[in-house]
């Protein structure tokens, strides 16, 4: 019979998703057969799996961190924003509608039997399973019909290690205030704790630890020192997406209000030679890029409205008369395109909009979502590229005459005339080594790794880091038996 743990932050961003990626690569190290399980998720980063839906891309690392193919059952609820109030919200892989943020706090607990039967499924799989909680149990005034964090791991039995983040400050505040507020019920069903991201001698924060443990009752778990090859993993949250100095080719990437699907800037970031530059809004575009990056978009018609306020598209414009690149992928292919079309209003009020105009393409929303792992040939370099498709519209129109990939049989993407400005919709191209390469090449710098060696490198590492610093033997025996 399975078991299951969860791991619950004091707060948002204190590095759950860290941590669970690396006990499951510790566990699966010690022969364990482990599966990640978070029963929502909020992110506009998101990996289609193999079974034909999508989750967080931090469940998808978490399974790669597993040794396992992602699949739906490990994030059965994810929600992705589209405006400030509202959201997309996936349901065990398939859209199910937008809702506003009261309509979804009055509704998510009807979604909890499909959480538990995600569970129970995925608990049939693995001998542990490791869940990850969402946000921080100390909001209590989101406690009713509860579905991510003390209101799982009540439906399901399921204990709870609590971790703060002494990074931000006033961790003892963080975890002793959580245990404060908690009711007595949700209180309980914490087993222990842990403090994340310490700089320095973690001795030094052992008074801390005790009085931590006094206060609370909880066990202590670890001190875990600040992971310095966390970068080189991809980030769950925009929060962590940062440009990282490196070599003499710079890639500016505008940092899009709605950006999704960031992790295909990792292999990027990666690279020796390379520096990402993201662009803050209100910034320019760097005079010194050779490629400008449009990346995903969540709402692409909001951020190509942005984009314009931003004064990006005259920077944007400017590079391509000095014979810079530009490559926009998903939302920002779309962008670049003379129009954007939305005649059933799926991101605001029907309408039309006036693109970028770098492309002669245009692109018409549909309610469809095409969702597909996708495997093909980028013909130039005759690499092959494989990666992931996940968007809204289509887009059609004569630069699609010189697609440069081609996706099993199909051509994809377009290109202008001189071939500086390009689109796809294929997520993830970058990870493959020889397209990177050759892309690379084009732009007057090398390839210097072999990316996924360097992601499984850095599990591994992150596995040590665990063992060193975390109870892991004690999370194995804190762990319960899945009965739901």
């Amino acid at each position: 019979m399975a078991k299951a743990i969860m791991i619950q932050g004091a707060g948002s961003n204190v590095g759950k998703s860290l941590i669970v990626a690396g006990l499951a690569r510790a566990l699966v190290l010690r022969g364990h057969s482990v599966a990640p399980f978070k029963p929502q998720n909020m992110s506009n980063n998101a990996a289609v799996t193999v079974d034909g839906g999508e989750i967080g891309r931090a469940q998808a690392l978490q399974a790669r961190a597993a040794r396992r193919e992602p699949v739906t059952d490990m994030n059965p609820v994810l929600l992705k924003p589209e405006t400030d109030i509202g959201a997309q919200v996936i349901v065990q892989g398939r859209r199910v509608g937008t809702m506003k943020a009261r309509e979804y706090g009055s509704r998510k607990a009807e979604l909890m039997p499909q959480v538990l039967d995600s569970f129970r499924r995925l608990a049939a799989t693995a001998d542990i399973v490791l869940v990850e909680g969402a946000g921080s149990p100390a909001e209590i005034n989101l406690r009713a019909g509860d579905i991510a964090n003390m209101g799982f791991a009540e439906a399901a039995g399921v204990p709870v290690i609590l971790v703060g983040d002494i990074d931000r400050g006033g961790v003892i505040a963080q975890l002793v205030g959580t245990h404060a507020v908690l009711p007595a019920q949700d209180r309980d069903r914490i087993a222990g704790f842990a403090v994340n991201k310490f700089r320095g001698d973690v001795s030094l924060f052992d008074e801390g630890v005790r009085e931590i443990a006094a206060r609370t009752g909880w066990q202590a778990m670890g001190v875990l020192p600040w992971f310095d090859e966390a970068w080189r993993l991809p980030a769950e949250d925009i929060l962590d997406l940062r440009g990282r100095p490196g070599g003499a080719l710079k890639i500016a990437v505008p940092r899009l209000g709605r950006i999704a699907n960031f992790d295909d800037l990792d292999p990027l970031s990666a690279e020796p030679g390379v520096t990402v530059d993201i662009v803050e809004p209100g910034l320019a575009l760097p005079g010194d890029a050779a490629l400008v990056l449009i990346p995903g978009s969540k709402s692409t018609i909001a951020d190509l409205a942005a984009f314009r306020a931003n004064g990006w598209d005259i920077d944007l414009a400017a590079h391509v008369r000095r014979g810079g690149h530009v490559l926009g992928i998903c939302g920002g292919y779309q962008m670049l395109g003379r129009e954007v079309a939305d005649p059933e209003g799926l991101e605001g009020a029907p309408g039309r909009h006036d693109g970028l105009g770098l492309l002669d393409v245009t692109t018409v929303m549909r309610p469809e979502k095409r969702l597909a792992l996708s495997h093909g040939v980028h013909p130039a370099s005759g690499a092959t590229v494989e990666g992931y498709e996940i968007h809204l519209g289509s887009t059609e129109g004569p630069d699609c005459a010189r697609a440069w990939l081609t996706i099993g049989d199909r051509p994809e993407g377009a290109a202008s005339a001189d071939g500086r400005v390009r689109g796809c919709y294929l997520h993830g191209l970058f990870a493959s080594d020889g397209f990177r390469a050759d892309m690379l090449q084009e732009l007057g710098a090398s390839s210097g790794i072999a990316y996924g060696d360097t992601v499984e490198v850095t599990l591994d590492a992150l596995a040590r880091h665990i063992e060193t610093y975390f109870d892991v033997d004690a999370l194995v025996r804190l762990a319960l038996p899945v009965r739901v």
